[in-house]
């Protein structure tokens, strides 16, 4: 009988935890007892009555417990606290507002049991979101797509279920600032989608401001690409190129062919486009210095070089097996 890991990150969800509670109990108890249930609660430093409510389903049920951080650290680190202390076989990522469709978590165990280690939640729509969040969403993920390391699904969410050998790997990760969607894109292994249409969050505002937003999205920008540290570089050759040219075309027009146009620049328009070609000089060396920045980013997160899914089995373990077999004849 396996084990399955239910991480439920919570901030002032007081009156969510108790409806949360008794809707997993109506879904978990279709599944017969053919698995095994952990419900870990992750409280980032809620201000309410939220760790009173956990506890209280902790004396009531014995599978809950809680993780509860001194102060708000954020729902990132809330879920990697959460990884890093479950202990199921696989788990579950879920908000705890109810807007992510509990009914579906058979369904993303079926998708488990079908050999694929990590299943993700695609949003189709949410009813809550407004025009402008939607608006933006489409063009965060263009702009990420053009540049990230790896392929962003649109529309992703963090509910999603991992194989434990996708929680091992993802717990190696000792980088602060972290995206834990684009980490565990990052991983690889086999994958399937399940999509839903989000629902209204049951009590409470979202805690996620329009300012929090966009700080997830400049950091998914900056941990999944290198592209803003080579912007300037790019932006340099850029310059360099346009500025070299226009002043080889003054030159040769002035000095040379005794152009009417190269002859129309005055001096001071000449000096500025010189000018111009120096501070492209200038960002094109930033641009090289990014680049050993970029490598000195690579070492200090210490990402695993590769992951590895599946091992050889050992010669030696298949001798020994095979002389098993015949002694057992």
């Amino acid at each position: 009988m396996k084990s399955i890991s239910l991480i439920i990150p919570a901030y002032n969800e007081e009156q969510n935890i108790r409806p949360l509670y008794e809707k997993l109990q109506e879904v978990l108890a279709q599944d017969n007892g053919r698995h095994t249930y952990e419900i870990l609660f992750v409280n980032d430093g809620s201000g309410d009555g939220t760790s009173a409510e956990i506890e209280r389903l902790g004396h009531e049920d014995n599978r809950v417990r809680q993780i509860e951080f001194s102060r708000n650290f954020g729902k990132e680190l809330a879920t990697t606290a959460g990884l890093n202390s479950c202990t199921g076989d696989a788990c579950i990522l879920l908000d705890a507002d109810l807007q992510h469709p509990i009914e579906l978590i058979p369904d993303f165990i079926a998708k488990w049991e079908d050999d694929f280690e990590v299943v993700v939640g695609v949003r189709r729509k949410s009813k809550s979101d407004s025009w402008v969040k939607v608006f933006g969403s489409k063009i965060f993920y263009v702009v990420l797509n053009k540049i990230a390391h790896v392929k962003i699904i649109p529309n992703a969410t963090d509910f999603r279920l991992l194989d434990r050998q996708v929680i091992d790997e993802f717990n190696r990760f000792s980088e602060t600032n972290r995206l834990t969607r684009g980490l565990i894109d990052w991983l690889g292994f086999n994958r399937a989608y399940i999509y839903f249409d989000a629902n209204e969050r049951l009590h409470g505002t979202p805690s996620y401001s329009f300012i929090k937003l966009a700080k997830l999205a400049f950091q998914s920008f900056i941990s999944l690409s290198f592209f803003p540290l080579k912007l300037a570089g790019y932006l340099g050759i850029f310059i360099t190129t346009i500025s070299g040219l226009a002043g080889v075309y003054i030159f040769i027009g002035r000095y040379l062919l005794y152009s009417k146009f190269a002859l129309s620049f005055s001096d001071s328009e000449v000096l500025a486009i010189f000018i111009v070609f120096l501070v492209g000089i200038i960002l094109m060396s930033i641009g090289l210095i990014s680049l050993y920045i970029a490598n000195i980013h690579e070492e200090v997160i210490h990402r695993p070089l590769y992951i590895v899914r599946k091992r050889p089995s050992a010669q030696g373990d298949e001798i020994s097996e095979n002389l098993d077999s015949e002694t057992e004849k």
